[in-house]
């Protein structure tokens, strides 16, 4: 059985089975496929306007959950049947954040030993990170100094860390009090919140803290967007134009 499709008044012939077609016929149409869709389709569907993009990760040990949390950021609902990630997942949303859009590109890292060097890689370049351990869990705890290292030696010095203790749920297998983690952000300079990836709570309240905090050092200019590596992306040329202008007027006159 066969199908035939006119790309760009070119003929491609596709065969139910692949056996029959080389490699190189293969990827032939499929460029033809994705270049009908670049310039037939794309413009026919409007790109919505965005300010600024965010390079975020998820970060901690295997078990906390961080694959769930970014499920309920994500679809706004529980992930019921999450194994452990194999390497990275990824998933975006664009937010309102103090009345701008922003795109949040989220990284959600292995927690296993054994895809560490795999997961460190894609810590460059990161602007801001949720730092996760479970309530539950007195060994993923003691486990976030390493993680907290980590994320500012690979990442940035400057990079936006929220401390995010999962599971509050299990209020009556706790094992690691909220004033205790609390202590620990403040001594480390992190801000901290308590989720439950099951029923929702708190769980975009901390990718939104984690953003507000981003966009003030933005403002503040504290990070700069244009630097490499700083994770943050202008949305389109107008904003960069009035961030540009907003810098130069922040900064005073020489007296010299």
């Amino acid at each position: 059985m066969y199908k035939t499709v006119d790309w760009s008044s070119r003929t491609a012939t596709c065969h139910v089975s692949s056996r029959r077609c080389g490699i190189l016929d293969y990827v032939r149409r499929w460029y033809g496929i994705l270049d009908y869709v670049r310039t037939t389709l794309a413009p026919t569907v409007p790109r919505l306007p965005r300010d600024f993009l965010f390079k975020f990760l998820v970060i901690g040990s295997a078990g906390t959950g961080k694959s769930c949390i970014l499920h309920q950021f994500i679809e706004n609902k529980f992930k019921q049947d999450s194994n452990h990630t194999i390497g990275v997942e990824f998933g975006s949303k664009v937010v309102n954040v103090g009345g701008k859009s922003v795109k949040l590109q989220i990284w959600d890292t292995a927690g296993q030993e054994r895809f560490r060097s795999v997961t460190r890689s894609y810590y460059r370049g990161a602007a801001g990170a949720l730092l996760v351990y479970d309530i539950t869990s007195r060994e993923t705890y003691n486990a976030l100094t390493n993680w907290l290292t980590d994320a500012r030696t690979l990442a940035s010095p400057n990079i936006v860390i929220i401390l995010v203790g999962n599971k509050s749920d299990l209020e009556t297998e706790r094992e690691v009090t909220f004033l205790e983690a609390s202590r620990f952000a403040q001594e480390n300079e992190l801000m901290f919140l308590e989720t439950s990836a099951l029923t929702g709570e708190n769980v975009e309240e901390t990718f939104l803290k984690c953003a507000r905090q981003i966009l003030t050092k933005i403002e503040l200019g504290e990070l700069d967007p244009e630097r490499m590596g700083s994770g943050i992306q202008y949305g389109d040329t107008s904003m960069r134009r009035i961030q540009k202008d907003t810098s130069a007027i922040r900064k005073p006159d020489c007296a010299c």
